[in-house]
């Protein structure tokens, strides 16, 4: 289904020549335009205006590599699927648009037509022209509305049904290209935390070389010891014992003899 919608779109912007190029380039990274030429059956600078018309429109990228014995450059074309169906996407959106706007003068106008020329003007023209063809002199003629109403009824059903495709197709892009994209922020993520921890396990070995290296001068550099000194304990002084009080005997009174 995507390959059919590439084919139209770019037959649109480069014509018919281009639109083997959506085959060459489906579902393919970095092709040498020198290949793309071969197969296009075109001249390298035929390839080239086709690729930066597509490019233009964001159709198609490339990257250069230059020749380092010749000295030019060759160019590698990809090929932008969800850019490509996003633009044909618009160009139905506005063909839907002109045709809806012819749809709503049919309803409302009359045409004619000249049938020697197979001319068709509105009703205000063919009254300035007394309703004679100015080419050919033959007189115009009323169009039946009915005819022509069908028609881009059924152009704007086909093209409604179309841009309903191209919306899924957009949207089944849009979920690879998500899903794609958070699968690389968590690459980069797992990456960065690997480098972190990488940083880490080498900061701690050099922390650990430059302890070693630390020790090894201080062993080198040694001190003399100095003597520890003996700390004398001073001596508690020792509480006194509280003497018990001892009850004194009272005293003899010796009675003095009398002289006789």
């Amino acid at each position: 289904m995507q390959i059919n919608f590439l084919r139209e779109i770019i037959e649109k912007i480069s014509g018919k020549n281009a639109i083997e190029l959506a085959d060459i380039l489906f579902n393919k990274k970095n092709v040498n335009e020198f290949l793309i030429a071969k197969k296009l059956s075109l001249t390298i600078n035929q390839t080239r205006r086709i690729l930066y018309c597509l490019s233009d429109f964001g159709l198609v990228s490339f990257i250069r590599k230059k020749d380092k014995r010749k000295g030019w450059y060759t160019y590698f074309w990809t090929l932008n699927i969800g850019r490509a169906l996003k633009v044909l996407h618009k160009e139905i959106d506005e063909e839907i648009n002109q045709l809806e706007h012819q749809l709503k003068s049919r309803q409302v106008k009359r045409f004619y037509t000249c049938k020697t020329c197979v001319k068709e003007v509105n009703e205000e023209t063919a009254l300035i022209n007394n309703f004679i063809c100015k080419e050919c002199g033959s007189v115009y003629k009323l169009n039946e509305n009915k005819k022509a109403i069908n028609e881009l009824n059924s152009k704007l059903n086909f093209l409604k049904k179309e841009r309903q495709e191209v919306e899924k197709e957009i949207k089944i892009i849009d979920e690879k290209e998500q899903k794609a994209k958070q699968r690389k922020e968590k690459r980069e993520i797992d990456i960065k935390k690997a480098e972190r921890k990488k940083k880490a396990v080498i900061r701690k070995k050099e922390r650990e070389k430059e302890a070693k290296r630390a020790g090894k001068k201080l062993k080198k550099k040694k001190k003399p010891k100095k003597k520890k000194q003996k700390k004398i304990k001073k001596k508690k002084p020792k509480k006194k014992a509280k003497k018990k009080a001892v009850k004194k005997k009272p005293k003899k009174k010796f009675k003095k003899k009398r002289k006789k």
